[in-house]
């Protein structure tokens, strides 16, 4: 459930700010209703370390654990300084190192020579200079009486020469500058560079054992952003200083507790009607707890005035998971994986159980549809056969059945899938607008006989059910009605206003009442995107099959591969369809926008 919320304010004297923050950040329930900028200072720390801190993984040796000591501040900032040193030096050294090698590069052509003599001659009268140029060029100036020059070797086919003092502009050449350091010192340079890059690689890799500790800086410097946040937040004058913000129902008694130890006044009231900042605090139960970190990674979260349906989501969710991934033997890879994770933790969390709750599901509907990596052979497995809903299996063959029979009642089933859930969600729209005086639920109803009727078509149309349209149409017309009168309604309307409102919208309730089928038939994705994944397995399983002999080695790593590309795609499939299914068509149907601002009170972060 969604919890209630209260908009408070705290007010106390100007000189007991830091004290009142101290004290909110403790207590842990106030939600910031207005949020500025941290301290520049402190937000460029926290990037720093961030980054220092990803920068180090790269040098972290694979099979060494890191140090689960915790660094004091000051060993911590000792330690960072030098990390610093070492990655800014040894940015500067590549620097060098390219620089002195496309120095190379340019003058390597010319031969080793040594520029300090070059520079003597000149210190000494003799200003020469160095050119290359074409044959015409180089006759225009030999044949100059007033140029003095003496011919080099041949550098890319092109003519070389000294020449005291520079060239007329007349004579187009191209001047080479003299290095400041031969070929020999440039080398020498870069030798130097490259150890001095290895102590700093070294300096590097000592300081990647201290991820720990990195994170407990971190931590550290997100709580200070976030003090810093809250205190720029604060408002004042002279004498006083205040905050306002959300604080659960539940917990208003603690924020109460607080404000009276620390002196503080305080005031709370109900939330006005046309606050959209409110944030949402979701309440979870045992079983639709496990759809948080499915939340979590969309980053999705109902607002605060709409419905909480984790756990619909949650179910349907664990089904749409099963059907898509859709072999039972993939479920086992999961399962077990799930079981290393959790071991490897050494206590549960709620992605391991929700992996857990997945994995067994896939299990199941692989168990009833006979599907293990594809293997037609699992059938002669009289246990795994005898688990089979025959009209369901992937090879009825093996009981007396036709490929039709069984891929039109698992489309049927996606299809009834499809009707309960957005009929679910009606339903649950329609107690929401009761409670709400809300005359529009009879829209709502409109929609539940619409997609009832729509599903009844789609049966027809698609399975081939006979079935009499002129029902299912009458259906279709009678909803279109309900929804076209009834659509415009709510609280604020009268009825004559809200049946006008209802009447404008006429067109689009026409294309919605149209795209109602399009949503029942998308449900027919469940039969599809499993139908191909056990499709791609039966392919690689049959590549296989036909290697022989000293290629049977290789018909292994195709399978290997195979099912790995498998997994992957089907993973990829629940993203795209199986949470599609619950974020766009049962959320429309519940009237769910997941426009909510998550609940983020001001506290101390803790690891």
């Amino acid at each position: 459930m969604i919890e209630k919320m209260k908009m408070v304010h705290i007010v106390t004297s100007a000189s007991r700010k830091e004290e009142m923050l101290n004290a909110l950040r403790d207590a842990g329930v106030m939600h910031l209703s207005e949020k500025q900028s941290a301290d520049r200072e402190v937000t460029e720390r926290f990037q720093n370390l961030s980054k220092t801190a990803n920068t180090l993984k790269e040098y972290a040796e694979p099979k060494k654990e890191g140090s689960k000591e915790i660094l004091s501040d000051d060993e911590f900032n000792k330690m960072y300084l030098g990390v610093q040193d070492a990655l800014d030096r040894k940015n500067m050294l590549g620097q060098e190192i390219a620089s002195a090698r496309t120095e190379i590069d340019r003058v390597s052509a010319w031969g080793e020579f040594s520029p300090q003599e070059v520079h003597e001659l000149r210190d000494n009268g003799y200003d020469l200079h160095f050119y290359r140029m074409g044959d015409k060029e180089y006759q225009a100036a030999a044949s100059d009486e007033n140029i003095r020059m003496f011919r080099l070797g041949t550098i890319d086919k092109m003519k070389t020469a000294a020449v005291l003092g520079p060239l007329p502009a007349e004579i187009p050449a191209t001047e080479f500058m003299i290095p400041e350091k031969s070929i020999a010192e440039m080398e020498k340079a870069i030798g130097a560079a490259q150890e001095g890059i290895a102590a700093c690689d070294e300096t590097l890799k000592a300081a990647s054992i201290y991820d720990a500790s990195f994170k407990d800086q971190l931590l550290k410097t997100q709580n200070e952003i976030n003090f810093s946040v809250a205190n720029a937040t604060a408002q004042s004058d002279d004498d006083f200083v205040w905050l306002s913000g959300y604080v659960p129902e539940a917990d208003l008694d603690k924020f109460k507790e607080m404000a009276s130890a620390n002196n503080c006044a305080w005031a709370a009231e109900d939330v006005a009607e046309d606050d959209e900042q409110i944030p949402t605090k979701v309440r979870y139960n045992k079983v639709s707890k496990f759809i948080q970190p499915v939340f979590d990674i969309l980053g999705i979260v109902p607002g605060y005035r709409e419905q909480d349906i984790s756990l619909w989501f949650f179910l349907f969710f664990t089904l749409f998971f099963a059907m898509i991934i859709g072999d039972g033997g993939y479920g086992v890879l999961i399962l077990l994986g799930t079981i290393a994770l959790r071991v490897k933790q050494g206590k549960g969390t709620t992605v391991t159980f929700l992996l857990f709750v997945l994995s067994i599901a896939t299990i199941v509907w692989g168990a009833v549809t006979g599907t293990w990596f594809g293997m037609e052979s699992a059938m002669n497995v009289p246990f795994l056969k005898a688990l089979v809903i025959p009209s369901f299996a992937t090879y009825p063959e093996f009981f007396g059945s036709t490929d039709s029979v069984s891929q039109n009642a698992i489309m049927k089933f996606s299809f009834s899938i499809g009707a309960v859930q957005m009929a679910l969600g009606c339903i649950l729209s329609i107690r929401k607008k009761i409670s709400e005086k809300n005359l529009s639920w009879v829209a709502d109803l409109g929609w539940m006989i619409a997609i009832i009727s729509m599903y009844m078509l789609a049966l027809n149309l698609v399975i081939h059910e006979n079935i009499s349209l002129v029902p299912v149409f009458a259906g279709i017309g009678v909803a279109f009605l309900l929804v076209l009168l009834f659509g415009g309604m709510s609280p604020e309307l009268s009825f004559g206003q809200g049946l006008k409102a209802g009447l404008a919208n006429a067109f689009t309730d026409f294309l919605d009442t149209i795209s109602c089928f399009g949503n029942v038939m998308s449900y027919i994705r469940l039969f599809a995107v499993g139908m191909a994944g056990v499709a791609i397995s039966q392919s690689f399983n049959g590549i296989a099959a036909g290697m022989h002999g000293p290629m049977i080695i290789l018909g292994v790593v195709v399978v290997l591969i195979g099912h790995a590309l498998n997994i992957v795609m089907c993973f990829l499939s629940v993203v795209v369809h199986g949470v599609r299914l619950n974020v766009l068509e049962f959320s429309g149907q519940v009237g769910l926008e997941w426009t909510g601002i998550p609940y983020e009170p001001f506290k101390k972060l803790n690891n």
